[in-house]
This record gives C-alpha cells, structure tokens and sequence, in this order.
C-alpha cells in the first residue's frame, strides 16, 4: 500500500514489561481521526483525513492512489483546487499560436468563460454548470456559431488541465453536454445582379476588389494584402501568399487564414480590372511587421493602400465604404452580407460551370475538400439534372433519338 494510515488520537507505546499498549494523545476525540499519508510523484508528502470509524475507508484510498500511479493515471487532489480562471491564465500563457487566433481566443475565454466559471475550481467542475454555461450564452443573445467556437476553446483549455493531470475528466466531453448546433441556413449566393449593383455602388478606388474576392474567391484580407508582384498576368494566375490582419486593431502581415498559400486562376475580366485600377491607383510600398505586431517588418507594393503608405483598414472600409454600398444597393446589412458573401458567390459560379469540388477547395483555401462539399453540396447540379445529361450524352441526340447509344459493329 502507498503509505500509511496515521491514528491521531492513539499512539502505540511500549510498556515497562516490553508489550505495546495504545495511549491516547493529547487530540483525542478533537478533530478527524485517521490521516491517510503517501508520497507523491513530485517527492511530497500528500494526505486526506477521515473521521472516526472510517479506518477502513483511508485503507482504500490509499489502495486507490496505489493503483491510480501504477496505471499513470494519478491526479494530486490538491490540483483541483485551481480556479478556472488561474488555470486560463497559465493555459493563455503557454499557447504558441497565431498571434491573431491568440487574441481572438483570450477575448473569448476572458469575456464569455471566465465571467461565469472562472472562480470555480476545477475539481468543483460538473457538466451541469457546462450546460448551464451554454443555456446562459444562448440567453443572451450569442450567435450559435460563436457559441460552438467558444465552447471549442473551453473545452481544449479543459483538455490541457486533464492532460496536467489537474482533473480526471473534461465535463465539455460528457454525454450529458452538447455543442451548440448552428442554425439550419444554407448560404444563398448572390445573383450576378447584385454582385454588379454593389460594385457600383463602392467607390471607384475600390471596385476592383469585389473583381477580386467574386471572381478569385479571395478573402477580404487576402484582397487587402494582394501585392502588384503577386499578380502573374502573363500566365494568368493570382499567388495568394499575405494578408492584412488586425491585431487588436492594428495591422500586420500574415500568412492567409490556416497558412495555406495558394495560386488561383485570373480570368481575363479581373486582369482587365485590375490592370485599369494599377494604372489609376498605382501600388505603394506597404511596411508592416509580419504576423504579430512587434514582428519582423515587410514591405509589399500592395493594389490597395492609404495615403500611399498604409493598408486599407477593414473596420473602415466596411463602415465608410461597403455598408453603404449595400444601402445603395438594397442589401440588408448583416453577417451574411460582408465580402465574404462574395466568395460564396465565385463558389456558386465554378459549381454551376460543372468545376470540381476538389478544385474549387483549393482556390478557396481549405484545408478540407470535405467542407467545401457540405458548405456549398445544394449549389451542385441535382442528382436527377447530371443523370439526364449523361444518358443524354450516351445516346447522341437525347432521349427522343430512334437509333439508340452507337456501339462498335461486330466483325
């Protein structure tokens, strides 16, 4: 057995005749009586007390500590006593990630998690106050995407404290605790119409960037950080290497979303775009540090600029430029309704022009050809339309044709 059990209100002496005889101490009858001891795997003494009549129950938890480090699967019983927002605070501080997804991940855990479970302590952590945690975010109004992004990020700080050896279990992995399920919207693309009634609508210094997103499938921040030098139009092609992030409201250079880099197709229309916006607004030299605010400085001559040295600002241009352009154009503003609706839009255009989805997953970005199939799967050509076409190409003429498909005469 791993230690012992101490008997705090007896202590065994030997008598004058050389036999062992109890005696009581100076706590007899105070306080708990048996204290079970061990040494932890860090060289400390560790214990737990128990109250009279209740030897037998210290003798089985020590047998338990004893087969709790013999499988690996040891937890200190003082580790639970940690906060949860002790505990996210040493989680945040080892995390070596993006430094945009870093803030964006601290906002999130400081202004949605800590306000309702941070004075817990992890070992108090129950999936009850995980669903409880869920039912008060839905009541105050958190989009059900963002809630599943924040219980994700609860969750893996969570994971870390069981793989600490702080908790046993990660109460976000109960059967007990669902996700949040996103609302049942399928992405309704927008018509060429709107797409040409928006554009016209911006100003003229930034048409060519709804040429870019709609017929590109750029992001806004990859249209931002879109260098003269990345455009290929020789060969035709868009090296989407950079974007323009905001870190706490002041840009960088990074990497596009999930570090994919990538080459798209430049139809002749965008390069025709583009070409008329170089020559109306020339690139500038554009100086950021790369990836995080106090990082390596860049430069890249960017389409797209400030006073011919600073990067177009999102929140801005959304505020002064897009929005109203969406009024003008009789958009209803919303998140459906920023540039990203414009990749939606080029994505609706390759599937109907017959492109694969794998294709289409790479000129997006994804990492995945899965999600780029259930995001966009109701924009495909129906099941019912693609076996027409095909049995109309095997028979020639169509259905109506009396000669039948053309097979190879015998010989």
């Amino acid at each position: 057995m791993a230690g012992h059990v101490q008997d705090r209100w007896y202590r065994t002496e030997t008598g004058p005749d050389g036999k062992t005889r109890k005696v009581k101490t100076d706590r007899h009858g105070l306080g708990l009586r048996y204290r079970a001891r061990y040494i932890g795997p860090d060289g400390t003494e560790k214990s737990k007390s128990f109250p009279d009549r209740q030897k037998r129950l210290a003798e089985q938890w020590l047998s338990q500590i004893e087969a709790d480090m013999a499988r690996g699967q040891y937890i200190d019983p003082q580790a639970g006593r940690l906060t949860v927002r002790q505990h996210a605070e040493r989680w945040l501080a080892s995390l070596t990630m993006d430094p945009g997804t870093f803030v964006s991940t601290e906002q999130r855990i400081r202004l949605h998690v800590l306000p309702y479970l941070g004075s817990r302590t992890l070992g108090s952590l129950r999936p009850t106050h995980i669903r409880e945690w869920l039912r008060k975010l839905q009541d105050g109004g958190v989009a059900p995407a963002y809630q599943r992004v924040i219980f994700a990020n609860l969750s893996t700080m969570l994971t870390a404290a069981v793989d600490d050896r702080l908790i046993a279990e990660n109460p976000c992995r109960s059967s007990s605790v669902r996700a949040p399920k996103l609302d049942p919207r399928r992405i309704v693309p927008w018509s060429r119409d709107r797409v040409l009634a928006v554009r016209s609508a911006l100003p003229e210094q930034h048409r060519a960037m709804v040429d870019l997103a709609g017929g590109c499938g750029l992001r806004q921040g990859e249209v931002l950080g879109l260098a003269v030098e990345d455009v290929d139009f020789l060969e035709g092609m868009v090296h989407v290497v950079r974007q323009v992030k905001l870190i706490r409201n002041r840009p960088v250079f990074a990497p596009p979303k999930g570090g994919r880099t990538r080459t798209v197709p430049l139809p002749e229309s965008v390069a025709r775009s583009v070409e008329e916006h170089i020559s109306q607004h020339p690139p500038a030299d554009v100086t950021l540090p790369w990836r995080a605010v106090d990082g390596e400085p860049v430069t890249a001559s960017l389409l797209f600029h400030r006073d011919h040295e600073r990067p177009v600002n999102r929140n801005d241009f959304n505020r002064w430029a897009w929005h109203p352009a969406l009024r003008s154009a009789g958009v209803p503003l919303g998140r459906a309704s920023g540039m990203h609706a414009l990749r939606h839009f080029y994505a609706s255009v390759l599937l109907d022009a017959g492109e694969s989805v794998k294709a289409l997953s790479e000129y997006l970005g994804h990492h995945d050809p899965g999600f780029t199939l259930r995001t966009y799967t109701h924009l495909m050509p129906s099941s019912e339309k693609r076996t027409r076409e095909a049995v109309n190409r095997a028979f020639g003429d169509g259905p109506d044709t009396d000669d039948g498909p053309t097979t190879a005469q015998e010989g």
